[in-house]
């Protein structure tokens, strides 16, 4: 990946490069998210923090298994005793 130099402003602010910012699919105004690790800083965008966090628990739910399916039924047995 190509590094590009920048500098930061006033207030903290660091500008993305458009090319960065054009590749992430950014406009003006978007909200992202700012992470400290290891001593980096990483920006990405809520749709990438969205399928960070469903590859997360897909880790802990098995192939087989549809959670979906199963919060159905549970509301439809809720549903039953009300």
């Amino acid at each position: 990946m190509r590094q590009v130099k920048t500098k930061i402003s006033e207030g903290g602010r660091v500008a993305i490069p458009a090319e960065y910012f054009n590749q992430l699919g950014l406009e003006v105004g978007d909200d992202v998210i700012v992470r400290l690790v290891d001593g980096e800083i990483r920006i990405f965008t809520l749709a990438q923090a969205i399928q960070q966090a469903q590859a997360w628990v897909r880790s802990f739910t098995p192939t087989d298994r549809s959670l979906v399916d199963e919060l159905i039924q549970e509301r439809r047995q809720e549903s039953q005793h009300e």
